[in-house]
């Protein structure tokens, strides 16, 4: 297939294009670089024949429209997303009018599909007896990224009634990997561990998160470009870990002994939350496989190889 992926640049979004390129796809990789790193593509444009080009374009811009056009992609990968520290504004043009533009240049070249990155954030804070959430989950996020994650999904919906452009919204845990910058936990938590810097828990360090493997996530992504037509699916674990104890056995892989730091709640954090994959498992034929021991050693070799 010919596939474009924005964001292809970031994290998840190199995953994935190394993914595509390893089955044989041509890839464009949209991105304008504010979040992702070209070395994060360094694998990918080693590829033979030149089955990848990228193109340093924002996707709010009107030469993605041009761009699309030209490549005819038969599926387009919308994981394009908002640099960290964007003002709200900032962050709704971002997602809004650049996934208008990904929509109308979709429809315009005539591609088949599209699959959109979305997040448990879209479901906001559930009651921890609802967990692990199902698609079917009310959808009231509580944050400006989670309302804007919506009403993509909802353009996804309008454009497939309007114009039979056929899309998938994956619902994301909270994904990590190799490649991921510090931000996230797990990254942060490899990060100064390799580093021999402290780490710092906020609050009890009883909040949980669903943490699922970049490469299981890219696994996901890679099965929707033909499954899960007109659907939410949710891509996680199911499975809850206390930050506190993803620290301890974070230290322990790395051979330290010290107790984390402690630091204010965070405003705004999620307390608990999982999802549940049992629909990724019917439509996609998906189920995670990395464990967490494993997933996180990854990380922290990464982080050794590339401090």
């Amino acid at each position: 297939m010919r596939v474009l992926v924005t964001g292809g640049a970031g994290f998840i979004g190199s995953n994935l294009v190394d993914r595509l390129l390893a089955e044989g796809h041509q890839v464009d990789v949209v991105d304008d670089l504010s979040a992702g790193s070209l070395a994060n593509l360094a694998e990918a444009r080693r590829s033979p024949n030149g089955r990848m080009t990228f193109h340093q374009i924002d996707v709010r811009a009107p030469a993605l429209g041009e761009l699309m056009r030209r490549s005819r992609p038969d599926v387009v990968y919308h994981l394009a997303a908002p640099a960290a520290g964007t003002t709200a504004l900032e962050g709704a043009d971002s997602h809004l009018m650049g996934s208008l533009r990904v929509l109308e240049g979709a429809r315009m070249s005539g591609a088949q599909k599209v699959v959109f990155s979305s997040g448990a954030v879209v479901y906001g804070e559930p009651d921890p007896g609802d967990l692990p959430l199902r698609e079917s989950h009310p959808q009231r996020p509580a944050d400006l990224d989670g309302v804007a994650k919506k009403a993509v999904a909802d353009y996804l919906f309008a454009y497939r009634e309007m114009h039979s452009l056929e899309y998938t919204v994956l619902a994301l845990a909270h994904v990590y990997g190799p490649r991921q910058p510090e931000g996230p936990v797990v990254a942060t938590f490899a990060a100064r561990l390799t580093a021999g810097e402290s780490c710092t828990i906020h609050g009890t360090g009883g909040s949980t998160r669903d943490f699922v493997f970049v490469d299981d996530v890219v696994d996901a992504m890679a099965r929707a470009a033909e499954r899960g037509g007109g659907l939410l699916i949710n891509v996680g674990t199911g499975r809850e870990t206390a930050v506190r104890d993803l620290y301890r056995a974070m230290a322990a892989q790395a051979g330290v002994d010290r107790p984390a730091a402690r630091g204010p709640d965070r405003p705004g954090d999620v307390r608990r939350i999982s999802l549940d994959p049992g629909r990724a498992s019917i439509h996609l034929g998906w189920k995670p496989w990395t464990s967490l021991a494993e997933g996180t050693a990854a990380v922290l070799d990464w982080r050794r190889a590339h401090a």
